[in-house]
């Protein structure tokens, strides 16, 4: 199966589980015609099926509940409970019971063609070397929230770029277009998740994110004490993982991975009927990697997202100790080598793609 013939199955499946937009749809090729980057975001569902024969035994290592879909793009904000500014991984839409080195090939791979495309300087076996020494690093300490309050100088600067400016963030939602019909599930729901119910809202359809682009996504906007807020209901469906391995579930793992996570949860995000609620806001959002500041080091944070990505796998604690054995075995360059040879196998199916379409 080829990645035109992938695409075409996948979409006909994850079809069969939303309502998918076609417009969407129609968007997200065009952008995977654009770049082997944002190809790479886009197309988790084609990544399965290639690292099993790319990475060999990796793909039979510790298994436990891990992100899928991580690139050096699903990092960002959000406010806890007690109010204050935490970073961490962003979307667990493709959340799923896998092996463990798919989150940090995953994510040395993105950082190998973010170097490419997208403006990181940082050689691809340095970035790697970074991942994997956060990564490790956090399994041996136990793991840790990132929150930007008095400590991660570094991470708080990269975090509050220009880009997240108030102003320009409720000026971008701004512009989405208004939703004529609303589900009454998801009315409901937004009401719900608002912090009155007499607050009157208005609904648009956002056009976010790559891998997700085609689902349904609908914000509620809404003029509160003296500011803007808003919600976010997206479509949720089981993993690429299990698709692409034969073996779908209807089981969707967004809440476990959240409670079970070593991370200080944002209070607004619940998987809840099959669809994904949020806050979002100028500083509880994704972080892109225009939006960091043009001075940066980004070893260190490189090192954040490993140190991050073992926060996750540690709420599977019954399988750390197989991991660690795992990780002592592996010659120290096992990560570049791993995330080279998924980039050129990604180069190589988005120049197939681009040639085709």
């Amino acid at each position: 199966m080829d990645i035109v013939e992938a695409t075409k199955d996948y979409e006909a499946w994850a079809g069969g589980q939303i309502a998918l937009l076609r417009a969407d749809l129609a968007l997200k090729h065009k952008r995977m015609n654009d770049a082997a980057f944002p190809f790479l975001r886009a197309t988790f569902y084609r990544w399965v099926q290639l690292w099993r024969d790319v990475c060999g035994d990796l793909a039979e290592g510790p298994r436990l509940l891990a992100v899928g879909d991580l690139h050096v793009e699903n990092f960002g904000t959000w406010r806890d409970a007690e109010g204050r500014l935490v970073w961490g991984i962003n979307d667990f839409d493709e959340a799923c019971r896998m092996p463990y080195a798919i989150d940090l090939v995953r994510l040395g791979t993105s950082a190998i063609l973010a170097r490419r495309e997208q403006g990181l300087a940082i050689a691809g076996r340095d970035a790697c070397a970074a991942i994997l020494a956060g990564y490790t690093a956090a399994l041996a300490s136990g793991g840790g929230a990132f929150v930007l309050e008095e400590g991660h100088a570094k991470l708080r600067r990269q975090a509050l770029g220009a880009e997240r400016d108030p102003q320009q963030f409720w000026a971008k939602l701004a512009r989405w277009p208004a939703v004529k019909s609303v589900p009454a599930e998801v009315r409901r729901l937004l009401r719900a998740h608002l912090p009155g119910e007499r607050i009157g809202f208005r609904v648009v359809h956002r056009v976010a994110g790559l891998g997700s682009l085609g689902r349904q996504r609908f914000v509620a906007i809404a003029a509160w004490q003296d500011g803007q807020i808003a919600r976010e209901a997206k479509a949720l469906m089981p993993s690429a993982y299990g698709w692409a391995r034969g073996k779908v579930k209807r089981r969707l793992h967004y809440n476990a991975i959240l409670e079970r996570s070593l991370r200080c949860r944002d209070p607004f995000v619940l998987e809840t009927e099959g669809w994904l609620v949020r806050r979002i806001g100028p500083h509880c959002s994704r972080i892109e990697l225009s939006d960091l500041p043009a001075r940066r080091d980004e070893r260190h944070l490189l090192e954040a997202m490993g140190r991050e990505t073992a926060n996750v796998h540690l709420g599977t604690p019954e399988a750390v100790a197989a991991v660690r054995a795992d990780l002592r075995r592996r010659k120290p360059a096992w990560l570049h080598e791993a995330a080279q040879a998924m980039a050129e196998a990604t180069l190589r199916d988005w120049k197939d793609w681009r040639a085709r379409r």
